[in-house]
């Protein structure tokens, strides 16, 4: 037997499941369990993938200043205050990798991403979990658990897989009350799906507000680059220092960059996806409604259905997977009767109906 050990909380880490994609005899699936875009990326972005193909060979800047620099004109940021990475994902890992260590503490909510526990013990810290309140995050919760060893906390805003939304006057609140040697991130996956009068912006003015606060975004939701694996960070000059030092110098491809870059100036297109996933998700939330199937209002692309129990919950998925619908069973999110379902598009929505329909006509036969 091998001598060789991993760093202590390696093997206390749980492997990341990843949504379904393939159903044993059905040859064709509507995929509706990893939130991704139903419409695909931008024309555009698709030109400026095949536009790159012809120069893999070469290696990609190592600052990554064109993407960095239309992300900021885009959202109004100091592209110096931007960091770019294969998804959020791996600007989180940064984050983790530089902030904490053996006894730290990182505090995520009951539902929360669950990257985030995996990201701790990665960096051999102690993932701190704390209860949500009807599937909404609680301030208080996570203030109460706030000890000397605490370095980090993770916040999913809007969350996943919940859909819900802790607004502007909580968030800041959690910021202002955090000792300022903690840091506070706030994870904006879906930031671009919060419905309003104004554009959500992720968290944005909050780090402005607040040094040790860092925000997320990614490129693999609205805008449909899940494939490619882009997402970027804002925070402050000190902090994107050290995270750039972490940071592999050629973490993204020239194709990626590029397509990204593409996607993001592309703002038509994004406000057709915007639109058809709002106008799809409060359609399939009514119609799941009046099927006796609750969820709470989303601020997502997903919406979270909840069912009497997990029984049924994994019956309806069972009934939804032989008519060829994948959906997300989120039992590992401590939500054992609900199924996550990605808003699809008209097709996929009326496909979710129409399935769980016919399990709730078959419960009652």
């Amino acid at each position: 037997m091998t001598q060789i050990t991993p760093q202590p909380g390696i093997m206390d880490i749980t492997l990341y499941q990843a949504g379904k994609s393939h159903v044993t005899g059905q040859a064709r699936v509507i995929k509706l369990s990893a939130n991704e875009n139903p419409f695909g990326p931008s024309p555009k972005a698709i030109a400026a993938a095949q536009a790159a193909a012809p120069d893999l060979h070469r290696y990609p800047s190592t600052d990554h200043a064109e993407l960095r620099t239309a992300i900021g004109e885009v959202h109004d940021l100091d592209p110096d205050r931007i960091i770019c990475g294969v998804g959020s994902d791996e600007v989180l890992q940064f984050i983790t990798q530089s902030y904490t260590g053996p006894g730290d503490e990182v505090i995520y909510t009951e539902h929360g991403f669950s990257m985030y526990p995996i990201l701790a013990r990665q960096a051999g810290a102690t993932p701190v979990c704390v209860p949500e309140r009807d599937r909404r995050v609680d301030v208080d919760q996570i203030l109460n658990a706030v000890t000397d060893q605490t370095r980090l906390v993770f916040l999913t805003n809007p969350g996943n897989p919940t859909g819900t939304m802790l607004d502007d006057a909580e968030v800041a609140r959690l910021a202002q009350a955090l000792p300022a040697h903690i840091l506070l991130v706030v994870d904006g996956a879906y930031a671009e799906f919060v419905r309003g009068e104004t554009p959500f912006d992720g968290g944005a003015g909050l780090v402005d507000a607040h040094p040790n606060v860092i925000m997320t975004r990614t490129f693999s939701k609205v805008y449909g680059l899940g494939g490619l694996r882009v997402g970027w960070g804002y925070g402050a000059r000190e902090i994107i220092d050290v995270l750039n030092r972490v940071r592999q110098p050629f973490n993204l491809s020239n194709l990626s960059l590029n397509t990204a870059e593409a996607a993001l100036r592309d703002r038509d297109y994004l406000s057709f996806c915007m639109t058809e996933n709002a106008k799809w998700r409060d359609w399939l939330a009514a119609e799941l409604e009046a099927l006796g199937v609750a969820s709470d209002e989303s601020q997502t692309n997903f919406i979270l259905a909840r069912f009497a129990d997990q029984e049924e919950a994994e019956a309806c998925d069972a009934v939804l997977q032989s008519r060829g619908v994948i959906v997300r069973k989120v039992a590992g999110y401590g939500i054992p009767n609900g199924l996550r379902i990605t808003v699809g598009d008209e097709e996929g929505c009326r496909a979710v109906v129409a399935g769980i329909q016919a399990f709730k006509e078959g419960a009652r036969a």
